[in-house]
């Protein structure tokens, strides 16, 4: 048979046998291509298992929610223009909830009153324990319902709770464990102390089942009404309102609770916004857009792992034309062809990119597992997509930087080929 019938499956064994019989060199050859198979998937798990832990927490919070507040919400801190905003108000939430079509219930929060340098110590502390991470909030009573809170034990604020300003609290589980370790089902009742106060518990949050590295911000909250919060911390005007939107009006209730807060806070036809309110779903784009900057950073190492590896194939089958210039002559005087001897380079530098691919992918998975075996807070998914989109590009950096080896093979004339020593 000639070379310039043979057929593909020989060819490749062919690129096959040339590779095996230079295994370390192989090997050195293709540790661009494997570092950045390694960068692109690592990350790209990474990036997804938060993403997903992300799309997971706003289901957990029930997703036809919406949220205005006064700054913008989300990732980052506020500027110096929004942080001149009047906040808004318990007021707005109840002109918005009777004045809006769509809207089934609304409820306003006080957050964060404890935060550092505010006039507030949230510091709690039972005998000889304390807890210093509480992030303390005042929240109604039909809070609960609209952010599908659920409890561990005890009961949630009442409006009588919330109407005669009543010091007692809902906590999370962080800091109902490092109170009370040991003393589930028994904290309820407990008398702690809070910015020179004595409080009751009256009821502990069950944990949310998604969260950031483990972590769900309601693990450390401390709940008390709204009313109380706001007498306890006066100088902590600001309010969070969460709308809960009827089923499929979240568009509609978000245009006209927008509309309501433009009319009340005076804001003229062409201006924008003094607050900001936006859709649950929202603030995925947001996370969107930012592990898309990190993702972009990846996928530049990534590449540049791969333009090198890419260009150690190049040279690695430059180096093999000259190395085998008297066998190419062999092969075109037996018949084959430019074709036959382009596909013949080709295919082995596709194999042999192919194989970094692969190696790359086994390390990665085994990264990645090994990360989620040690980190089991660090969230990391494989998707199958991306093994097989590493392994495509891998092949087509065999494709795109075998072809100046292959052509060159192929230029070669047999005559001289064959006096080449």
């Amino acid at each position: 048979m000639t070379f310039s019938s043979s057929l593909p499956k020989e060819v490749l064994k062919m690129a096959l046998d040339s590779i095996l019989s230079n295994k370390f060199r192989s090997l050195l050859t293709i540790l661009g291509i494997v570092v950045g198979i390694i960068t692109a998937i690592v990350v790209a798990s990474i990036l997804l298992g938060l993403r997903q832990n992300m799309v997971a927490m706003i289901e957990d919070y029930v997703t036809n929610n919406i949220y205005a507040f006064h700054l913008t919400t989300g990732f980052g801190p506020p500027n110096r223009e929004e942080r001149a905003r009047k906040p808004l108000t318990v007021k707005d939430a109840k002109a918005i909830l009777r004045q809006a079509d769509a809207i089934e219930d609304i409820t306003a929060q006080a957050p964060s009153i404890g935060s550092l340098g505010r006039g507030f110590d949230d510091n709690l502390v039972y005998k000889d324990k304390n807890y210093r991470w509480a992030k303390t909030s005042g929240v109604m009573p039909n809070y609960r319902d609209i952010t599908n809170l659920v409890l561990r034990e005890g009961r949630f604020i009442t409006e009588a709770d919330n109407q005669q300003r009543r010091n007692v609290l809902v906590m999370g589980v962080n800091a109902a464990d490092a109170l009370f370790p040991g003393k589930e089902g028994d904290i309820v009742g407990k008398m702690v102390r809070m910015n020179g106060q004595m409080w009751e518990i009256i009821g502990v949050i069950e944990k949310r089942k998604a969260g950031f590295f483990g972590e769900n911000e309601e693990d450390r909250a401390l709940l008390m009404p709204l009313r109380t919060a706001m007498k306890v911390a006066p100088q902590r005007d600001a309010i969070l309102h969460i709308i809960k939107a009827k089923s499929n009006r979240v568009q509609e209730a978000l245009e006209e609770a927008e509309g309501i807060l433009r009319q009340r806070r005076k804001v003229k036809f062409g201006e924008k916004n003094n607050f900001d309110i936006k859709a649950a779903d929202a603030f995925i784009k947001q996370f969107d857009s930012i592990i898309g900057g990190i993702g972009l950073a990846a996928i530049a190492i990534s590449c540049l792992g791969l333009m090198v590896g890419g260009i150690g194939v190049m040279n690695i089958m430059l180096v093999s034309v000259t190395e085998r210039t008297k066998e190419i002559g062999i092969r075109k005087a037996l018949g084959a062809t430019k074709s036959a001897i382009v596909m013949q380079f080709l295919l082995e530098a596709m194999t042999l990119t192919f194989f970094g691919g692969v190696l790359g992918v086994i390390i990665a998975v085994g990264i990645a597992q090994l990360v989620m075996l040690l980190l089991p807070s660090l969230p990391a998914s494989i998707a199958l997509w991306s093994i097989f989109l590493a392994l495509g590009v891998s092949v087509a950096v065999g494709l795109i930087f075998g072809v100046l080896p292959a052509r060159k093979a192929a230029k070669l004339d047999p005559i001289e080929c064959l006096r080449y020593e």
